[in-house]
């Protein structure tokens, strides 16, 4: 049994479909202040997505004992990092921005046994985004922002989003917001998941 300190329910889904029995217990961080301290302080994308699914792993392990994973992506754009868009608007323009560039995606999980930092890792996805036409893209948005809109990048690989890049390099599961794989390695080692 591991603790999602999230109430995502595409990372919960994935645990499930692996076979991982999982129950959810949201975190109540400020990841947005987090995320701006850290970028103020000039941090990588992936040190901020490590952070972030630290302090969710953290704050819950403080209360419930047992296995607590935490988790967080973050898109790298050349340095700058994107957030989940806010409006349409917000969406359109990180597409413009995105269009016909690579960005990478950094997906964080740390995990936590009472109170105490045990296991961590950050995968990470080479993203190409082919060139999007602004009628493709106004188009899209219309469409798919309110499925996407809690998405870093604004998009959904396993549905329309596929339509978005010409390649992508890397985890799959990592692009969907999880590295699921080297969590299944971690919780066999544990004995949490048979050999």
């Amino acid at each position: 049994m591991i603790i999602l300190a999230s109430n995502s329910i595409i990372r919960k889904t994935m645990l499930e479909n692996a076979g991982v029995q999982v129950t959810t217990y949201p975190a109540r961080v400020d990841e947005e202040s987090i995320r701006a301290s850290l970028i103020a302080e000039n941090s990588k994308a992936r040190d901020i997505a490590d952070c972030l699914a630290d302090a969710k792993a953290q704050k819950v392990s403080s209360k419930v004992s047992g296995w607590v994973l935490g988790a967080d992506q973050v898109l790298d754009f050349g340095g700058q990092t994107f957030s989940k868009p806010e409006s349409q608007q917000d969406l359109a323009s990180q597409l413009e921005q995105l269009s016909g560039n690579d960005h990478d995606l950094y997906s964080a999980a740390v995990i936590y046994k009472d109170g105490a930092a045990i296991w961590r890792f950050v995968g990470v996805a080479r993203m190409s985004m082919r060139i999007l036409s602004k009628e493709f893209i106004a188009s899209y948005v219309e469409d798919q922002f309110e499925a996407v809109q809690s998405s870093v990048g604004g998009y959904h690989i396993e549905g329309a989003g596929a339509q978005l890049f010409s390649k992508i390099q890397g985890d799959y599961f990592s692009v969907l917001g999880l590295p699921l794989l080297n969590i299944l390695d971690f919780l066999r080692v544990q004995g949490e998941l048979k050999q």
